[in-house]
């Protein structure tokens, strides 16, 4: 997913404030472009209320919600064995305009490296960059999770004499501008987080927030008995892809007999995970269910309920390796939906394409696989270290393991 590193509360309303209004994955998930919730019903809001789920997100857009969770079931077009080559639904684009001969000079803005997840697919962009001789320079500034910082990189980059640049957004709203600046002046390829303009050649993702957050909550709904507590875990207010993430799962847990008990802000930190589910089983005697936004601190919850000698619940966590492992080694009930690290690698294939003159999708959907107990063992990877995300797509790349920090 796209992650941000732990805030703290000063901080973490600050930014909910700077991305205030932002809509999830956007405009790029479907034809509709941003807009507000509609005022829930009367009924909606009962519900709302029975579930303990509370109001929906002011992100919530229900044509991208409807379009995402139809793209679940949808066969992506591309290489079997590359789904970081897939697409879904693709509408391709001429790019003949940009065509260019000889050396290619890739620049990169990102919009940082300070969580694991960015760690593993920055590692896999830059291995997939070493395939290509034809890029004889490649640029890359980090904006270190600062607006102000990647604005500026992204006018420096443009005054560089690059050929394409590819924009992992820090944020939706604010980094628009910055784009679209650019995009007058050269070939912009945006992943990972999106922009309010559709002027990128093209934008590239996997499926997005209201799959991973559907993927979730269905599987706890499927597993937990009728009435049964759902403790719901947070990183941040007012990122996009993290509340398509929790509104979708509200919207499932609302039609469900399920009761929330709890949505608590964890700030992606460990401590205040464990410590927050500690609470809650004080309080509660029991939890039947943990849904998550983001499963870097799933490990820490499950934790607490070991701490605590009661049953680990239904867990919902992410493809990273130490939960993956805790899941084999205790038999857990358990699912990781994912947001693919493989993403990293598109955006230099797609710039490729790009000054090759050749079609590309304007929006790239990529494949979103969720793991499961069927497919646990294909993802579980015991050489490669704790933090490593499994859906790297990088098994294949010069330097693997080693350079991704595993072993062989």
């Amino acid at each position: 997913m796209p992650r941000h590193k732990p805030l703290s509360l000063v901080a973490t309303a600050a930014l909910a404030l700077l991305v205030a209004g932002c809509t999830s994955d956007k405009p790029t998930d479907t034809t509709t472009a941003a807009a507000s919730a509609a005022p829930a019903s009367s009924a909606a809001a009962s519900e709302s209320a029975a579930a303990g789920t509370g109001a929906q997100s002011s992100f919530f857009v229900q044509a991208d919600y409807d379009a995402q969770l139809g793209m679940r079931a949808k066969s992506a077009q591309g290489p079997a064995d590359k789904p970081w080559e897939q697409a879904i639904d693709p509408q391709m684009v001429s790019t003949s305009q940009y065509k260019k001969s000889g050396g290619l000079h890739l620049c990169f803005s990102n919009a940082a490296v300070n969580n694991p997840w960015r760690q593993v697919g920055w590692k896999s962009m830059q291995a997939e960059v070493a395939l290509h001789k034809e890029i004889t320079t490649f640029t890359a500034l980090d904006a270190e999770g600062k607006d102000d910082k990647q604005i500026s990189d992204i006018a420096e980059l443009t005054g560089k004499g690059c050929d394409a640049l590819i924009v992992s957004p820090n944020t939706t709203a604010t980094l628009t501008p910055a784009v679209k600046a650019a995009c007058g002046k050269l070939p912009v390829i945006v992943f990972d987080r999106g922009v309010e303009t559709d002027c990128p050649v093209t934008m590239i993702n996997p499926i997005g927030g209201y799959a991973f957050g559907a993927d979730g909550a269905e599987f706890l709904v499927e597993k937990v008995p009728a009435g049964g507590k759902i403790l719901a875990l947070r990183i941040l207010p007012g990122v996009d892809v993290l509340e398509t993430r929790w509104s979708a799962a509200k919207v499932t847990f609302d039609k469900s007999p399920l009761k929330v008990v709890g949505v608590e802000f964890t700030d992606g930190d460990a401590a205040k995970t464990k410590s927050i589910v500690s609470d809650y089983i004080a309080r509660h005697g029991k939890l039947d269910g943990v849904w998550m936004d983001a499963g870097a601190t799933a490990v820490a919850a499950i934790e607490a309920f070991e701490d605590a000698g009661v049953p680990v619940p239904a867990m919902v966590g992410e493809d990273q390796q130490d939960f993956l492992q805790k899941w084999k080694q205790n038999n857990l009930t358990a699912i990781a939906p994912t947001y693919p690290t493989y993403q990293w690698r598109t955006p230099v294939i797609a710039a490729l394409k790009i000054l090759k003159g050749e079609e590309v999708p304007k929006t790239w959907k990529l494949p979103q696989p969720k793991i499961t107990s069927d497919n646990l063992d294909t993802y579980l990877q015991p050489n490669m270290p704790p933090l490593h995300y499994a859906l790297c797509g990088c098994e294949s790349l010069p330097g693997f393991p080693e350079t991704w920090g595993g072993k062989k």
